[in-house]
């Protein structure tokens, strides 16, 4: 498959023309690495880590899972951020690197179906007196779309 997007040597990318990512260089394209990868390019919505533990619990143990989030998020490739709960939970980067993630949004919680999607809306965290403010995850809560026409 030819993609039109400019290709990174060291991590995986997202091609911008097909909205699939596209696996370069150093991370190693395994089953398990497409995938989870192909579970991301099928779905908008962000996934818990335990709902992908579940989606392939035939193809990979629960370790493998861990083990490809994390590597992922460290290439900049999908990024997390906890729930009201405290359950992690991973979506695609938009723009990312493995230098800097660029994410930071507010994620929308549906109350009644459980759905959690990243929201693409602006939000500049404000500079703190005497505080280094690292990272910031705002989640709203409230009712989705379709649950709302229901």
């Amino acid at each position: 498959m030819q993609h039109s997007c400019k290709y990174r040597k060291e991590n995986l990318i997202m091609c911008q023309s097909c909205n699939k990512f596209v696996i370069m260089g150093i991370v190693r394209k395994t089953k398990s690495v497409d995938l989870i990868l192909d579970l991301f390019n099928k779905n908008v919505n962000a996934f818990s880590v335990v709902h992908l533990v579940k989606l392939t619990e035939k193809q990979m143990n629960k370790t493998t899972v861990y083990r490809i989030l994390d590597r992922l998020e460290e290439e900049g490739i999908i990024h997390s951020f906890n729930d009201t709960n405290g359950l992690r939970w991973y979506a695609k980067c938009k723009g990312c690197t493995p230098k800097s993630h660029l994410d930071t949004h507010p994620h929308f919680q549906c109350s009644s179906c459980g759905t959690i999607e990243c929201l693409d809306v602006s939000v500049i965290i404000p500079a703190i007196k005497d505080h280094k403010v690292y990272t910031a995850e705002i989640i709203l809560v409230g009712e989705c779309n379709t649950c709302l026409t229901r």
